[in-house]
């Protein structure tokens, strides 16, 4: 029986930014992650019955709203909700052209920097399995150990070298098998990863624009090769071809004698291996009038029209080619194509595989290193759309090494189910997210040995006869599971974390390792590894050692630490819960699980913390979410409160999926909570219940919070609705906590502040007045959409009657989080990096040095004067502000 605990869990949202020229605001929520809620006491009942509202291909993000009801709604929607909306902010109110990021991060070349260099905060090992916070909140004690942000690729050598991908954080290197990592791509203009491969000639292929399929993952700039990845690092001029994969990503690279292939959201590529110059050229688009340039390139549907996911070569004849061509959610020129009578066209009769369109969908293929075995790996759009336990279709094989096969199954979900999984009873099945978790590894050795990863990881070592999960998705549900850590060692063995990305094999020190990334960083074991009676690796070992920091944050919290000294940094990450380092830290700790969003923490006491999971669903904890030491399964020995407001029952339709939450600048017992409604405390870390919240004002139907701030009882919120492209509107509240004088400003769509998404406020302490808000998205140079109007950083000085563009000389990118610094400057942080501007002074510069290319969602002042940054690929950093002042001077 499931354990009674663990409201939260590792929720998968693609939730890294739409970037360097996203051309839809659609989402690729039309089909989604279709698993089901948390597990945890309150729902354990409900197992089983919770995909009845799994999101379905086409439907609208109305439709979509309308079916979240309950809860937060199940993770399917969660998911794909959080992926929606982290590119509506991005791309609202219309369709960005692209290349809108190239040329942002060009003009960011150009401009001057302050003094002083940005300090990594979170350059630390962070335990996600940390016996102080194990409590029913938290998901200690789940087996995932030391956890970072997402690895989306992975390559190994056989002389001890590994290199990792981060999602949104560039890629590191390790000479010795993994750890001690060092980053060797921050000069270049993207730091999303595709995929990384390497060549015959050890060459290092980076090919950047994450191959995950959520919109909200950010496109690239292209493939970058490194001709020495064991001591160079990736230069701008590396490029492979010229502009033509810019604002795609990547999902595959494939090598056949002297050609490179590429599979992008823009058709299939290829490029000589040998003359690294001159254009890719496009091999097969399947709708080509949607491409840029197109007779129907302005089509909202565009980026869903020429997906491509793996190339398969025929290792006997690299003429023979097979592409596997699909959007997940499902359209009529998905399929498998080849080269025939001079042209691609679609491949039918090869045996199992599928090659009906309803059927094709995520692929992935994988040869044996001799050549005699081909498998692939297949999520079927069909049942995605109307299978509530897995979208998955199937594992084959083609026994002869040809692309063409025959192909055979080896596998389907109910197979894997049985082989030790840790879905085996929860309701849904492996596969359930195969659109967005899939690697394949074949053992270099062993053309019948092979890795696959879904949600979990699974190994057969007799081609798919049989198989087993050496790495389940967590060891909640296993006999050997106990929340006492004392009982840990010799019981359950650790896993990895769940939903798995990227995979590899390689050497060090005479031993083979596989590698696997996933949303939780980068793992490893033997390639012949040990298993327990179940079939449960007993040696993976997490690589995350805090030299890899790809943690990507929404928020940041500090305050004093008053037992051990300094400050307590907290803050909540997609995927990875709420991490906190206290003053004394070694290793940071997790004391609350599954997405974590914004946060509150007490400047004064930095162990008062309120942590939102999403949807306004609120946590707060008065002594850091520490276990009392009792290692009870019981919700009364929990050191953490539920209060969320009433607008967390609304799902979706309440509240946005990250929605804002902050304490009055000069009270901090007031709260204000922005979902349809501001929700207004006066207890602050005091709150016990949900019930305690006051409706101050309703926003209307159709809308929810997108910015709140407050000082003095004076309150700001930010609101869109609709959201996304769909007839975008937007708009600011300003009334008082007491929920007196309410009103909303008048910004007409073609005004002074733009018609697109607001994303953050900051009050002047000394004048409630005055007021400045920063604006996410592109201006209209970009955007053809209503009133894009131009600028990111408007002021105030009669509450908002009035605005003034203060944008001056900022690069034209999506700005998230504006702060007022001591002594009248202004700090804006964006989705490339954090610009300054003097008090009294009319031009931005660039704020200090060290900080990577990379989204900063939030700014926070820290009680030890130095400015927080939560970047969302590269962890929590810190400017100490004093030097900022010395350089001034």
């Amino acid at each position: 029986m499931m354990p009674q605990r663990h409201r939260r869990r590792f929720i998968t949202c693609t939730v890294v930014a739409a970037a360097f020229g996203l051309v839809s605001t659609q989402a690729f929520a039309t089909s989604g992650d279709t698993r089901p809620r948390p597990w945890n006491a309150r729902h354990q009942a409900d197992v089983g019955k919770q995909h009845t509202k799994a999101v379905r291909a086409g439907m609208g993000m109305s439709a979509f709203a309308a079916a979240e009801s309950d809860d937060g709604g199940d993770e399917a929607e969660n998911s794909a909700e959080a992926t929606a909306q982290y590119t509506e902010a991005r791309t609202a109110p219309g369709v960005v052209a692209p290349g809108a990021y190239g040329a942002a991060w060009a003009q960011l070349q150009s401009m001057k920097h302050t003094g002083g260099d940005w300090g990594h905060v979170t350059k630390k090992a962070y335990n996600s399995d940390d016996p102080r916070y194990r409590d029913i909140n938290s998901n200690s004690s789940g087996g995932s150990g030391n956890v970072t942000g997402r690895i989306t690729g992975i390559a190994a050598d056989d002389q001890g070298y590994v290199y990792a991908g981060g999602a949104n954080g560039g890629v590191f290197r390790s000479r010795t098998g993994g750890g001690n990592w060092q980053p060797i791509a921050d000069k270049l203009p993207s730091l999303s990863t595709g995929t990384l491969a390497l060549d015959g000639a050890k060459r290092l292929w980076y090919a950047t624009g994450e191959s995950n399929t959520g919109a909200t993952s950010f496109v690239g700039t292209g493939v970058y090769v490194l001709a020495d990845p064991q001591h160079g690092q990736f230069q701008p001029g590396g490029r492979v071809g010229g502009a033509e994969l810019e604002s795609t990503t990547i999902h595959a690279l494939r090598f056949a004698g002297t050609t490179v292939w590429a599979a992008t959201s823009r058709g299939v590529w290829s490029h000589s291996t040998t003359t690294l110059s001159g254009p890719w050229q496009l091999e097969f688009a399947p709708n080509p009038d949607y491409l840029p340039g197109g007779s129907k390139a302005a089509d909202p549907s565009a980026p869903y029209k020429n997906i491509a996911n793996d190339i398969a070569v025929d290792p006997k004849d690299p003429n023979k080619v097979l592409l596997a061509i699909g959007w997940r959610g499902g359209d009529t020129y998905n399929g498998l194509y080849s080269k025939q009578g001079g042209g691609w066209k679609p491949v039918t009769g090869i045996g199992d595989l599928p090659t009906n369109s309803d059927d094709v969908g995520n692929m992935t293929f994988a040869a044996s290193a001799d050549g005699s075995r081909l498998y692939a790996v297949d999520q079927s759009p069909a049942q995605t759309n109307t299978n509530p336990d897995s979208g998955l279709k199937g594992v084959y094989v083609s026994k002869s090494g040809s692309p063409m096969g025959p192909w055979t199954q080896i596998a389907d979900y109910t197979k894997l189910r049985n082989s030790g999984s840790a879905l085996q009873g929860a309701g849904y099945m492996p596969g359930i997210q195969s659109w967005y978790n899939q690697f394949l590894q074949v053992d270099p050795g062993n053309a019948d040995h092979v890795y696959l990863g879904l949600e979990e990881v699974f190994e057969t070592k007799n081609g798919g006869t049989s198989w087993i999960t050496p790495g389940p998705y967590w060891n909640f549900p296993f006999p050997c599971w106990s929340i006492d850590p004392t009982k840990q060692s010799g019981d359950c063995s650790s896993t990895t974390h769940s939903d798995q990305h990227a995979v590899a094999v390689g050497s060090y020190r005479g031993k083979t390792y596989a590698y696997v990334g996933n949303d939780g960083g980068i793992y490893r074991r033997p390639l012949n590894g040990a298993v327990d009676s179940g079939g449960h690796a007993k040696d993976w070992q997490s690589l995350a050692d805090g030299t890899l920091d790809t943690l990507q944050y929404y928020s940041v919290g500090v305050g004093k630490d008053l037992a051990y000294g300094g400050v307590s940094v907290t803050g909540g990450l997609q995927d990875n819960g709420q991490s906190i380092l206290r003053g004394r830290d070694k290793v940071m700790g997790s004391n609350f699980g599954g997405d974590g969003g914004d946060t509150i923490a007490d400047p004064k006491n930095g162990c008062n913390i309120a942590e939102e999971y999403v949807y306004l669903d609120m946590w707060v904890t008065q002594n850091c979410g520490v276990n009392d030491g009792s290692w009870s399964a019981d919700p009364s020995k929990a050191t953490e409160y539920e209060v969320a407001p009433p607008d967390k029952d609304l799902g979706g339709a309440g509240a946005r999926f990250i929605a804002p939450i902050t304490s009055d600048a000069k009270d901090t017992d007031t709260w204000i909570a922005g979902g349809r409604h501001v929700w207004v405390q006066h207890k602050g870390f005091a709150i016990r219940s949900g019930s305690e919240w006051q409706n101050a004002y309703d926003l209307g139907d159709g809308h929810v919070a997108t910015a709140v701030a407050s000082s003095g009882g004076t309150v700001y919120v930010g609101w869109c609705g609709p959201c996304n492209n769909q007839g975008f509107a937007r708009g600011i509240a300003v009334g008082n906590a007491d929920g007196t004088g309410w009103h909303q400003l008048n910004l007409p769509v073609d005004g002074t502040v733009p018609n697109r998404y607001i994303s953050g406020f900051e009050v002047d302490p000394a004048n409630a007045q005055h007021v400045y808000v920063a604006v996410n998205g592109f201006s209209r140079k970009w955007t053809e959409g209503p009133g894009a109007g131009v600028g990111h950083v408007f002021e105030s000085t009669n509450g908002g009657t009035t605005w003034t563009d203060i944008s001056a000389n900022l690069p034209d990118v999506p700005a998230n989080t504006v702060k007022l610094l001591p002594g009248g400057g202004l700090a804006l942080g964006t989705d490339l990096a954090v610009f300054y501007r003097p008090a009294g002074a009319g031009e931005w510069k660039v704020l200090g040095d060290a900080m990577p290319t990379t989204a900063v969602l939030q700014l926070k002042l820290g009680p030890d004067g130095d400015l927080y940054a939560a970047t969302h690929g590269r962890g929590i950093r810190a400017f100490d502000l004093r030097r900022l002042k010395e350089r001034n001077d």
